[in-house]
């Protein structure tokens, strides 16, 4: 008799499918990654940058904020919980040290004040461009750096002075000289502080109905090996706010909000407007270049009590900064 030995089993079996191998970034590589950001997120948290290069590269602080989401990736497949942690408060921290700086709100209340700032580039943006912008835009206050006796000649010509005719101007050959033209009266400020750098010409400006303002034309040296001192110490000597005065700073700070020089500065009672605007990353140098503004080193700085409505950044022929238009609120009396 014969057996049929299939009757009570499947033929063939069952097919098994090998699991398949997920890729894994070594953890020596996620950490070389995460380690340099992490270094950075240190320094700029802390203020720790010293020395001329680590000062002027600190300016690309956004940029290694936006990087820094790679080595969060690169440690999730890397699936190391210590390195994936550092990671994540690394990009943490970057992030909240620049996002800020991209959410604003506009203020209308109070009383307009209106300011454009714009390095010339040793007298050589174009005249009839920075006419045209003060004529578009209406400022109560322009802030120019490198302006020299020519540039002044140049821009009364193209009908400055019948758009500004009030003026405190400290014009020189070069870099240093610097000037503030306005549609009010204005009275030259002495003995505020110590400049430190080029010329920095200050006075108080007189708007109808609101007491007198200050206005500083701010323009210290960059922070190059020569000069790196010289600049912490100009940063140093802006004298802070005071409750009895409405102070408004504005022009080439060769400095970003990333450089801790500058935030003790905006931290004895000041506020950068383009950050309070929403348009802190709004790059102003170098302009007029194959490649295109990178850093955000000018600045309309006012007193926190100054409301801000608008900021805008304008490029200018001639020049390598950008110009920065800040339309202020003055509280209330």
């Amino acid at each position: 008799m014969s057996v049929d030995i299939t009757a009570d089993r499947d033929v063939g079996g069952a097919i098994v499918t090998p699991p398949r191998r997920r890729r894994r970034i070594p953890r020596a590589l996620a950490w070389a990654v995460v380690i340099p950001f992490a270094a950075w997120a240190v320094a700029r948290v802390a203020g720790l940058e010293q020395g001329a290069l680590v000062t002027q590269i600190m300016t690309g602080t956004p940029y290694v904020a936006a990087g820094s989401l790679l080595p969060v990736v690169l440690a999730a497949l890397a699936r190391d919980r210590a390195v994936t942690a550092v990671a994540l408060v690394t990009a943490a921290a970057l992030g909240s040290s620049v996002l800020p700086r991209t959410i604003g709100s506009s203020e209308t209340a109070g009383t307009p004040l209106r300011v454009l700032t714009l390095n010339m580039l040793f007298g050589g943006a174009e005249p009839e461009t920075v006419t045209a912008l003060v004529r578009r835009l209406r400022p109560d206050v322009l802030s120019t750096q490198e302006l020299t006796p020519e540039m002044v000649e140049k821009l009364d010509a193209a009908g400055l002075r019948e758009l500004l005719p009030h003026r405190l101007l400290a014009p020189e050959p070069g870099a240093s000289g610097s000037g503030l033209y306005a549609r009010y009266p204005l009275e030259p400020l002495e003995g505020m502080f110590r400049p430190v750098g080029h010329n920095m010409p200050a006075a108080t400006i007189t708007l109808p109905g609101v007491k007198p303002v200050e206005i500083v034309d701010v323009h210290p040296y960059a922070p190059m090996e020569d000069h790196i001192r010289e600049w912490t110490a100009a940063l140093e000597a802006f004298p802070p706010a005071v409750p009895d005065r409405i102070r408004i700073l504005a022009g080439d700070f060769n400095a970003s909000l990333d450089h801790a020089a500058m935030r003790r500065f905006l931290s004895r009672g000041y506020a950068d407007s383009a950050d309070r605007a929403g348009r802190g990353l709004t790059p102003t140098w170098p302009a007029n270049r194959r490649i295109p503004p990178l850093i955000t080193i000018d600045h309309v700085v006012v007193d926190q009590r100054v409301q801000v409505n608008e900021v805008s950044v304008h490029t200018v022929p001639g020049t390598d900064h950008r110009a920065v238009f800040a339309d202020l609120r003055l509280p209330l009396p």
